[in-house]
């Protein structure tokens, strides 16, 4: 018989909620998320046993359902669940919203010292979990090399078989095992639900894109992004989506973007961290400078703002001023190093940009 042990601070006469999970957490929850955390900070602070069983019951929920809950707020950083040798669900930790700390992951936590008012619940039926360990320092994001044996311990799982018929459906073809380790991973490293993997593959179908190095990528933008729900993929969805489609029209383009002109669009977003208003501008600047080359162009602009410290438009007016301080007070000479940084400030020299793009094009 297998046990699970819930630790946490509590209190047993009350049931004592923070403010930040009412204000922040709770509206995106669903029915079973919330009853789930709800019932373990309950039991949790009146120091009483439960069981995964027993919560599905008192809910009328599945073990699966209950599972399901457990991993939304284990993404969002409310509790970690720690897992035996044998892959059984043994424990779960719970954290006050907001005060998780690194050191208060799944490993650390299975070191930490268990108070007196920890409270051990026992497993009728043990959970069948696949738990791939992480290697410290590693990339949380990166996806492990499973074995044949995880890839079947996973696909006896009830869920999984569901999972991988719905990505069949999805994407018209038998998976390979190596689209199923894909499925695995969404599930074991990146903790997606059920639900966030059925939109996940919609959303990529529905792009056109059906290769699961693809998904993959979009899946880990998703992790990063702290996603854990369907809402919140639609949400970023629809924001990544309206810039993209932003930015392409501001260069005048009408069409969907290449993988090299979204690449250039991720670096301004992502590595540089520029907000629309900011690219918006060098698009404007670089369609008054030329028609062709233009995601270069733009590129060859955003680059020289991040290097400058650009963060916002005044930031940019700032250097536009000063360049043009510095070149009445010291022309620059044809070829030097103050000529090429002009292409940093507003006054660009663009035909001779024009002709550095051509040569290195």
């Amino acid at each position: 018989m297998g046990s699970i042990t819930l630790t946490g601070d509590g209190a047993a006469q009350i049931t004592v909620l923070s403010n930040l999970f009412i204000d922040e957490y709770m509206k995106d929850a669903n029915d079973a998320q919330l009853k789930v955390y709800l019932y373990l900070a309950r039991m949790l602070q009146a120091h009483a046993p439960v069981s995964i069983s027993e919560i599905a019951d008192r809910f009328n929920h599945t073990e699966k359902d209950v599972m399901r809950a457990l991993r939304y707020w284990e993404g969002k950083g409310l509790l970690a669940l720690e897992y035996a040798s044998n892959r059984s669900l043994c424990a779960i930790r719970l954290f006050g919203p907001g005060q998780r700390r690194p050191e208060d992951s799944p490993a650390a936590a299975a070191v930490s010292d268990v108070s007196a008012k920890d409270a051990a619940l026992p497993v009728r039926e043990p959970v069948a979990v696949i738990s791939h360990q992480t290697v410290p320092g590693a990339d949380p994001f990166e996806k492990p090399s499973y074995s044949a044996d995880e890839l079947q311990a996973f696909g006896r799982q009830e869920n999984a078989a569901q999972l991988f018929f719905i990505a069949e459906q999805y994407l018209g073809r038998t998976l390979s095992p190596s689209d199923m380790k894909s499925i695995l991973f969404f599930t074991d490293r990146l903790r997606f639900s059920d639900d966030l993997i059925d939109y996940l593959l919609q959303y990529c179908v529905e792009r056109g894109k059906k290769d699961f190095r693809y998904i993959e990528k979009v899946a880990v933008g998703w992790a990063q992004a702290g996603i854990s729900t369907p809402a919140d993929a639609e949400k970023h969805a629809a924001r990544y989506d309206k810039t993209v489609y932003s930015i392409m029209n501001a260069l005048g383009k009408t069409s969907s973007p290449a993988g090299s002109e979204l690449a250039y669009i991720q670096r301004w977003t992502g590595e540089y961290g520029f907000e629309l208003d900011v690219i918006l501008e060098a698009c404007g600047r670089t369609v008054l400078a030329t028609d062709r080359h233009r995601f270069a162009y733009a590129d060859r602009i955003l680059s020289s703002w991040f290097q400058a410290g650009v963060h916002h438009l005044s930031d940019i007016s700032g250097l536009d001023s000063s360049y043009r301080r510095e070149k009445a007070a010291q022309p620059a000479r044809a070829g030097s190093t103050a000529e090429y940084n002009r292409f940093m400030h507003s006054s660009y020299d663009f035909d001779a940009l024009e002709q550095a793009l051509l040569k290195n094009g």
